[in-house]
């Protein structure tokens, strides 16, 4: 996602990471503002999760899922279970991105309906302005044009609705509710930080009751405590049939995600004894295993839902007083995951953030703010000074 001209500068070349700041190959330290890709939620360089990697790669440095499993799989996807809800959930699936467990995902929904009997419910919906992954299923999936035409993406069996529209929602539902295997929803649309109103999900709720679809939460970005809860999904009133998870899932440690799936699927594969035609080298290897269970278990020795609910707070008063600014035009967003909007010139502003050795997210007509869980209120005050003097640098203040 950078311009051949533009790579390798030493200014742009990451070099270090420690905490909540990366080292530059200039020799230069910028505050971390984005948590990596939104996927370093405890801060760089976790000694435990260091240590548990390290450790699986001494005791087996491979074990494939492939045909079998090794107890390793067993027990992270047990603790998995564990934070999503045993009481949803029965099995996980693991994968090695966002974009490839999306692409599990719907094989996986479509699958399900041939064996309730129903091969004609090959449409999976997203939404339009999500973000679900670049791999060739995903890409398809996600709502943003960002070339799909060009690399022909397979869009035959793809729709996408305005999350702020029950309307549209509804009228696709009466020309196709027929077809319609799932439905995708990330809580907080990654590209813009958009939450997903709770009234979409209760039309979704009821849809689902009358048209017989899995509705899928996509939490790549919002799971592991970034807007608040484990998963933003927990705070729904109508709970997901399928629950993806990444990013936060080894800290950025790994290669990896997990498909968790509801008992009720699981029940329809086992009572068929069907397979899932479905397999990927490194999902699952003890190393990701050793990672994410590492991560769950730091989360809980930080208390890190709550430590991102304080934060929120902090957030929030940030940017509700960073709004004062001529440029700013709003914010929005949930938890530790929000968006400054800006009237136009957001490249420019990103640019002046770095300038003053700040690292931000570029989004659509904003600049998104994805602190790790573990900021500091030091570190919130120089986030808010880098962003303040940027805001004043383009404004010609």
């Amino acid at each position: 996602m950078t311009l051949p001209s533009q790579y390798g500068k030493p200014e742009r070349l990451a070099s270090a990471a420690k905490g909540t700041r990366i080292q530059f190959a200039d020799g230069a330290w910028a505050l971390c503002a984005t948590s990596g890709l939104w996927n370093v939620n405890l801060g760089y360089g976790n000694q435990a999760i260091a240590e548990a990697i390290t450790k699986s790669l001494t005791t087996a440095s491979y074990l494939t899922l492939f045909r079998g499993g090794h107890d390793l799989a067993v027990r992270t996807a047990t603790a998995l279970l564990g934070v999503c809800g045993p009481e949803q959930f029965g099995r996980v699936l693991f994968s090695t991105s966002g974009g490839a467990a999306n692409d599990a995902m719907m094989k996986l929904v479509r699958h399900y309906q041939a064996l309730h009997g129903d091969e004609r419910r090959r449409v999976v919906v997203g939404l339009k302005g999500s973000y679900h992954g670049l791999t060739y299923g995903s890409f398809g999936l996600t709502g943003e044009q960002l070339g799909q035409q060009v690399y022909g993406v397979d869009l035959r069996f793809v729709r996408h609705v305005d999350h702020r529209d029950p309307a549209e929602l509804a009228a696709l539902f009466a020309r196709e509710g027929h077809r319609i295997a799932a439905v995708v929803v990330e809580p907080v649309l990654g590209s813009g930080a958009y939450p997903v109103p709770e009234q979409f999900i209760e039309a979704l709720g009821t849809l689902r009751d009358e048209h017989s679809f899995l509705l899928v939460a996509d939490e790549v970005a919002t799971g592991f405590g970034r807007t608040g809860r484990y998963f933003a999904s927990q705070s729904w009133t109508v709970r997901p049939d399928v629950l993806i998870t990444s990013k936060g899932l080894t800290n950025g440690t790994c290669a990896a995600s997990a498909v968790v799936v509801s008992h009720d699927i699981c029940e329809v594969f086992e009572r068929a004894d069907s397979i899932l035609v479905h397999g990927e080298t490194q999902a699952g290897a003890p190393s990701s295993c050793a990672a994410i269970l590492a991560t769950i278990e730091e989360m809980a020795r930080l208390d890190a839902c709550v430590l991102a609910a304080e934060n929120s707070v902090r957030l929030d008063r940030l940017v509700t007083r960073l709004s004062a600014h001529p440029l700013v035009t709003g914010h929005r967003g949930a938890g530790c995951f929000r968006a400054l909007e800006l009237s136009g010139r957001s490249a420019e502003v990103m640019a002046a953030a770095r300038r003053a050795g700040v690292v931000v997210q570029p989004g659509p007509d904003c600049i998104q703010l994805v602190p790790a869980l573990t900021y500091t209120a030091e570190d919130f005050e120089e986030l808010e000074a880098g962003i303040a003097g940027a805001l004043d640098e383009v404004a010609g203040c």
